[in-house]
């Protein structure tokens, strides 16, 4: 896991330079609130943990029937009392991320039918967004539940220009951030980056450190698609390294990461993926931990029935006493 990032004069610079990218691309502060939301019932004091679990059999189907005492939730070993539970129904906020640099000009068609394909099996609660990736990252259309005006902003994408994979990251966890505004605990959106890439970051003001970062103090899975086949990686630098990128921000955060051999693929990956996030379980809990240091806790989930494995991010950062700890440096 990696450690905190340490905030600088430089890193300040740098969010700065991205934020006015960003509202380069169209007023953020403007959007309206998101779609149902009521009061927040959050406890001063108390570290309330969301962990989305995906639960599968030997034979990789989803195991959809258990109830919240098949369930044991340990944070650093400790149980944990589960205090919220949800098997289905789970509303969603899909930030798609797609790549739309110069090398995907002839992919391009492809992968826009394929996240086109992804947006029509939303169901009417659901939320999602796209983001187009390259020198810039543009938001072609913010959250919205409305199906055609997202298929219209990925038929809008064109290819042309560099990759800024690591400030597109950033951006869509800051975005989805505020999709959590006055949501209540007990009825959470699960959140998610969809992010298909061919190829490695060349342009990005935030570094892979700060994203990785960002993500996992996010309670935001990320699905990676690298469209990394030989055509594609025949131009990197370090195409190994864009692979390690994509696998290390999908396991940090409990999504996937899908490495397809052609184009052709990614219909059947992106239909993979809304199927995992719709036969997820929702597990909330308030910590027993009062602690409020920043550090990071190690979450483990396991399921009592032979034969099924549960997947779940790592874990999380505490909150942080800012006061707390102002007063211990003096």
């Amino acid at each position: 896991m990696c450690s905190p990032a340490v905030p600088s004069v430089r890193h300040a610079a740098r969010l700065a330079a991205l934020v006015t990218l960003l509202v380069g691309a169209r007023p953020i502060e403007s959007q309206s609130p998101p779609i149902g939301v009521q009061s927040p019932p959050f406890k001063s004091g108390v570290d309330a943990v969301a962990v989305n679990v995906t639960v599968t059999d030997g034979a990789k189907r989803y195991v959809t029937d258990l109830g919240q005492d098949d369930f044991v939730l340990l944070e650093d070993g400790r149980p944990q009392q589960i205090t919220v539970f949800r098997q289905t129904g789970v509303s969603l906020a899909v930030a798609l991320l797609i790549d739309t640099s110069a090398s995907m000009r002839l992919t391009l068609p492809i992968a826009q039918q394929a996240a086109i394909g992804f947006v029509r099996e939303l169901a009417a609660t659901d939320v999602a967004a796209v983001f187009d990736v390259d020198s810039r990252v543009g938001v072609s259309q913010d959250f919205t539940n409305d199906r055609e005006a997202l298929e219209r902003a990925i038929q809008r994408t064109r290819a042309g220009g560099t990759t800024s994979l690591y400030d597109a990251v950033y951006i869509a966890l800051r975005e989805l951030k505020k999709t959590i505004r006055g949501e209540p605990f007990e009825n959470p959106r699960r959140r998610a980056i969809v992010l298909l890439s061919d190829g490695e970051d060349t342009s990005s003001l935030v570094s892979f450190e700060e994203a990785q970062d960002a993500a996992a103090r996010s309670d935001t899975a990320v699905y990676a698609i690298g469209l990394l086949t030989p055509a594609a990686t025949q131009w990197l630098e370090k195409p190994h390294e864009a692979e390690f990128v994509l696998r290390r921000l999908a396991q940090q955060t409990g999504g996937r990461a899908f490495f397809p051999a052609d184009a052709k693929e990614l219909r059947g990956i992106y239909s993979a993926i809304k199927a995992e996030l719709s036969n997820q379980y929702f597990l909330g809990y308030e910590s027993s931990n009062p602690r409020r240091d920043g550090a990071f806790r190690r979450i483990a989930v396991r399921v009592g029935r032979p034969g099924v494995v549960a997947r779940a991010r790592p874990g999380y950062y505490a909150a942080l006493d800012r006061t707390s700890s102002a007063s211990q440096r003096h």
